[in-house]
């Protein structure tokens, strides 16, 4: 397959939430994606651009808050300032990737574009790559292309995409019956038996104009005014009116926007992946994935200087000082100027509910 850049084709990266199972290195004001997370000595934001430039080139748009844009284009300096569209506020996956998607397609109406989180760590680039250029030309028949990735357990913490027959004419595409939602742990028992059922995601190809066909059949509302919202970027940029309109939009995922209808109306394939996927969601997976190849050890990302003895898990530090760790398994420590977090992979799902905890006594100034 030809891995020459796509002219036709355009890269989104929504680059947007806190990633508050990563507090307190993940904050408001500096999310996940805009550290380093996998020791590669570039952030998540800096690994997905190097992902997507072979296939794209400078072919590439971020959609992220306000705050964030000098962040964004220090970290990305060939992002083009056109291609970068700011948020006012979060308003959920498919505002973000419809007002790009609207945006793209009044500069080119045939433009395809795909969605690829900030945050997703993929080590296998060229398996990557061949995946996505299968994606686009699938794209290109009209269809709304999901990659597919095959499940290395029966997890609970994924959605499903439930795909059916091959579709002719392509190496490994297949057409998608359904997407499920994250499933109970023995319906996910199941799933991991069957071939018919590959985790979502949450990476999207499709021709602009056919993403926002459905988004308009299904939130006409959301739809109308992301149209207005891009014809003020196209012209310029928001002014005070289009903020509101901006802050006044439905918050929704695309899975339930886009992807679910779509699929019901027989417009959805799916591209299986070849390579290894892993979703940065909370620091027992920042663990498993620094472990992996070794047994028993402590992986350490940051400045900080450790002792350690008969421990194992992973040690995050934004100082310099010295921890020393004795006789603890599995265990999580992430030290940041102005909090300490420890706990347990076993735990680690719970680091939201002590964020909510936070903003609920009023503590903001800690998110």
């Amino acid at each position: 397959m030809n891995m020459q850049t796509d002219a036709s084709f355009y890269a989104v990266i929504p680059a947007g939430g806190i990633g508050s199972r990563l507090w307190p290195l993940s904050r408001a004001s500096a999310p996940k994606f805009l550290h380093d997370l996998t020791g590669s000595g570039q952030t998540l934001l800096q690994d997905t651009w190097d992902r997507l430039e072979p296939i794209c080139g400078d072919n590439i748009a971020v959609v992220t808050g306000s705050t964030h844009a000098s962040h964004v284009t220090d970290q990305l300096p060939n992002l083009s300032p056109t291609n970068l569209f700011l948020e006012p506020s979060p308003r959920d996956s498919t505002a973000a990737i419809a007002l790009a998607a609207a945006v793209l397609s009044k500069r080119d109406s045939d433009v395809v574009i795909g969605s690829f989180a900030a945050d997703h760590v993929i080590h296998e680039t060229h398996k990557f790559e061949i995946a996505v250029k299968e994606a686009i030309e699938v794209a290109k028949t009209g269809k709304i292309v999901t990659i597919g990735v095959n499940p290395t357990e029966p997890s609970t913490a994924f959605g499903y995409v439930r795909t059916t027959d091959s579709l002719a004419g392509f190496d490994s595409a297949v057409q998608v019956r359904e997407f499920i939602e994250k499933p109970s742990i023995n319906k996910a028992k199941k799933y991991f038996q069957s071939s018919d059922y590959l985790w979502n995601a949450g990476m999207f190809i499709a021709p602009a104009k056919l993403f926002l066909e459905v988004l308009a059949e299904t939130e006409p509302k959301l739809a109308e005014s992301i149209d207005y919202l891009a014809e003020k970027v196209v012209a310029g940029g928001f002014d005070k009116e289009a903020v509101k309109t901006w802050h006044a939009l439905k918050k929704v995922a695309i899975d339930y926007s886009v992807a679910e209808p779509a699929a019901k109306k027989g417009l959805v394939a799916c591209v299986p992946a070849s390579f290894e996927w892993h979703d940065v969601g909370d620091f027992a997976a920042i663990a498993e994935l620094q472990s992996q190849g070794r047994s028993g050890n402590l992986a350490v990302l940051g400045k900080a200087k450790v002792l350690s003895d008969s421990s194992s898990g992973i040690l995050v530090s934004e100082n310099d000082k010295l921890i020393a760790l004795i006789g603890v398994e599995d265990i999580i420590v992430v030290d940041t100027p102005d909090a300490l977090l420890v706990t347990t992979k076993q735990h680690a799902q719970k680091v939201k509910g002590l964020v909510d905890s936070l903003r609920a006594s009023g503590q903001d100034e800690l998110l």
